[in-house]
């Protein structure tokens, strides 16, 4: 779970500086494949909808997403060809110098956790939107003054981005979090998902997690996957002349044995009793 103070203690300690600002609009067929990331990075997503892996778990990406990358990740992105992604971005480096106990502290990049990774959202866009805004305006321009007003305006989005965790965290952002792994869970079905995993997208930790999930949905978050699954098996085995194996595979299980018993303990039948039943129906109310 987003802790804002324990970051901005950890942000307070860095020194940045700016490497490249910039604000890119995808192409329909904007693809890039898994590759390790060399720098630091933030991006914001302004338009569109996409898809990034990182370290293999896929993110739903779209308008107010904002992603912190680091070396070393590797990461897969694309884009929604319907929907294409634009997005600000800023690569920039960093090290920690500070004063503790009267002495001063220094220490490199390489040897700092930076204490953002991966995908949050923003709840209150606009504001992180007009600093961004502002550097780049500045992107062109050199000199001192525009290399302090720089590091200024970053460390001002910073700001902004942990003041808009702790709204969240405040006013509760809950919902919008359990709805938000719903409509993964929706579209991915058929991938290998874990509870770790959709916790760490909610920003909560699993036993945290699956109790709100529980409370808004009414059912655990395994078990509200299982039913999508089985839901889409049945509309499969009904319209579909898909083998057994094949559909089990497109709902997310490679052993079609393990599902056929899942799916009898869910729906009451086996799969092919339930495709026999109504196709049967369906064939009879043709006839009519």
């Amino acid at each position: 779970m987003i802790k804002p103070g324990e970051i901005l203690s950890k942000l307070n300690r860095l020194v940045f500086s700016i490497i490249l600002v910039g604000y890119k609009t995808c192409d329909p067929s904007w693809y890039h494949p898994p590759r390790q990331q060399a720098f630091h990075s933030l991006w914001f997503i302004s338009k569109g909808k996409g898809e990034f892996i990182i370290n293999g778990t896929s993110y739903p990406v779209e308008a107010g997403k904002l992603f912190f990358f680091e070396p070393g990740m590797i990461i897969e992105r694309s884009t929604d060809p319907k929907e294409p992604l634009e997005y600000y971005f800023i690569r920039f480096t960093f090290a920690a110098a500070f004063v503790e106990k009267d002495q001063w502290n220094f220490s490199k990049e390489d040897n700092i956790d930076f204490p953002l990774s991966g995908m949050y959202n923003l709840q209150n866009p606009p504001q992180a939107v007009n600093l961004l805004e502002q550097l780049l305006d500045l992107r062109k321009r050199r000199g001192a003054t525009v290399a302090m007003k720089q590091k200024l305006l970053f460390l001002e989005l910073l700001f902004t981005i942990i003041q808009d965790f702790r709204s969240q965290k405040a006013l509760g952002n809950t919902t919008n979090a359990i709805d938000s792994t719903v409509d993964y869970l929706t579209t991915h079905y058929n991938e290998p998902i874990t509870l770790q995993g959709l916790a760490e997208q909610a920003g909560m930790s699993v036993s945290h997690y699956s109790r709100v999930f529980k409370k808004f949905i009414g059912y655990s978050p395994m078990d509200y996957l299982l039913h999508v699954r089985m839901d889409r098996a049945k509309e499969l085995l009904v319209l579909s002349d898909y083998k057994l194996k094949g559909i089990a595979q497109s709902v997310g299980y490679q052993d079609e044995f393990y599902f056929s018993r899942i799916f009898k303990k869910v729906v009451g039948v086996s799969p092919t009793e339930f495709a026999k039943r109504h196709k049967t129906k369906m064939a009879s109310r043709r006839t009519r």
